[in-house]
């Protein structure tokens, strides 16, 4: 396929200005314009002709017309109404024989898609990138491999191991769906406009369900519980599920784990392992009601496009 298929950083700046976008720190709007940095991510994705991927906030296409380039069917979920109409013309004009796809939509509500995508591969909004990532693997278990960049801050905690200082809530969810790794930098330059922070690509494979879903919704409602207190102990940290540190203390001496210890200092195995010799529909039920509380306003502030926030 011709080398002329990518946006370049004029036409970003065409589209941006046909369109009436005005990049903004709100919704993390840096759009990508380096070519070789697209075909670089297509690239570390894996993705080959023939492959079924979603792409979550495409903006102007910059990674969707990459990974169209690689032969592969594109379903991209973008919340934008102008961004959205828009894509299938900048694709139509640039790679008319591509195949591609538009769900209108907030990513963090979709939970059916018009195919069956086997690869995730976005540039995720910033101010929502844990909780978009978590949804679709969540929701489309068919989703066996991904490579998404984020903030660097926030890569490094999907990535991290038990014991590090950006171990967390984040790292262990993730590691409920499969292995996350660190997949390289992305250098401030190839956006624009140009971002106050880093960005990192972050590589993930599925691997077989740990436990029910219920089972998820439990070990979940105990990480969110360890991990609003991470400096306490989890006899303490998770009194407020099992209603006093006496009660937290037994459930985690009969999984085996210290109720001295701290929640950095578990896996997520370890989690579930507490899960399992509690009152699983209790915590489950926790979780549903931490979900249903929850500043709907942080989680649905915005789909940023195309980068990280400025």
């Amino acid at each position: 396929m011709s080398r002329a298929t990518l946006l370049g950083p004029a036409e970003i700046r065409d589209l941006a200005d046909l369109l009436g976008v005005q990049p903004t720190k709100k919704l993390g709007q840096n759009f990508v314009h380096d070519a070789n940095t697209v075909r670089r991510i297509v690239a570390a994705s894996g993705v080959s002709a023939g492959m079924t991927v979603v792409e979550i906030g495409p903006g102007l296409g910059s990674l969707t017309l990459g990974l169209l380039e690689a032969g592969a069917k594109v379903v991209a979920v973008e919340i934008d109404k102008r961004l959205a109409e828009q894509l299938p013309k900048t694709v139509a004009q640039l790679q008319p024989a591509a195949d591609l796809t538009v769900v209108v939509d907030d990513a963090l509500r979709v939970t059916t898609l018009p195919d069956e995508p086997t690869h995730l591969v976005a540039n995720l909004p910033y101010n929502v990138s844990v909780p978009v990532l978590l949804h679709f693997l969540e929701h489309f278990g068919g989703l066996e491999h991904g490579l998404v960049m984020v903030q660097s801050e926030v890569g490094l905690r999907l990535a991290a191991e038990p014991g590090s200082k950006v171990y967390g809530g984040p790292s262990i969810k993730a590691a409920w769906y499969g292995e996350f790794r660190a997949a390289g930098q992305v250098s401030r330059q190839v956006f624009w406009p140009v971002p106050n922070v880093d960005s990192i690509l972050v590589a993930f494979d599925r691997k077989p369900a740990r436990g029910s879903e219920l089972e998820r919704r439990a070990t979940f409602a105990l990480v969110d519980a360890a991990f609003q207190q991470r400096r306490k102990m989890l006899r303490q940290s998770l009194s407020s599920l099992y209603g006093s540190s006496a009660a937290a203390s037994e459930a985690l001496e009969r999984a085996g784990l210290a109720p001295t210890q701290r929640g950095e200092q578990l896996t997520v195995d370890d989690f579930l392992a507490v899960a399992r010799v509690s009152d699983v529909d209790a915590l489950a039920g926790a979780s549903v009601a931490a979900v249903l509380h929850a500043d709907e306003g942080e989680a649905h502030e915005g789909e940023a496009h195309e980068g990280e926030a400025d």
